[in-house]
């Protein structure tokens, strides 16, 4: 694990508590993706598969943290990072451990985004984070969420 992935995880625990009882790992950040770990363990269900309110807090997470991470590589430390709104969809059942990953929007998106903040000091990013079956490439879950930074 990386150190901005050992710092990622130590800020998630600390500042969301809901986070070290959810078992929530930072797997990696890679090329500009985040992957984050959630036991099924500590996220059962009645139905032996992951709750839903824990898929939908870890794709929230990992978009909140792709943002953390992104704005420290680009030397951005006086905003605060929230979610404003999120559409989710449960296409299949998370039925073990599994992954929420997040990648990067387009150039030209990332680049207004930071032109906006650096000029009003507020703005949004629409982010994109998927969550798969450990060992699976298939989509368990799409979620789509508007963040916002502001100072």
């Amino acid at each position: 694990m990386s150190r901005d992935s050992r710092q990622l995880e130590s800020v998630l625990h600390h500042d969301i508590p809901l986070t070290r009882d959810m078992g929530l790992k930072v797997l990696d950040w890679h090329d500009q993706q985040l992957r984050l770990y959630l036991p099924l363990d500590a996220n059962v269900n009645h139905k032996s598969t992951m709750f839903g309110g824990s898929l939908y807090c870890g794709a929230v997470l990992a978009g909140w943290g792709w943002l953390h991470l992104r704005l420290k590589e680009e030397g951005i430390t006086d905003g605060h990072i929230v979610i404003q709104e999120g559409q989710i969809h449960y296409p299949l059942p998370v039925t073990g451990d599994a992954h929420a990953i997040c990648q990067a929007p387009g150039a030209q998106v990332w680049k207004k985004f930071l032109a906006m903040y650096q000029r009003y000091g507020r703005a949004r990013l629409v982010l994109h984070t998927r969550v798969v079956n450990a060992g699976s490439d298939e989509d368990a879950v799409k979620f789509v969420g508007q963040y916002v930074l502001h100072r």
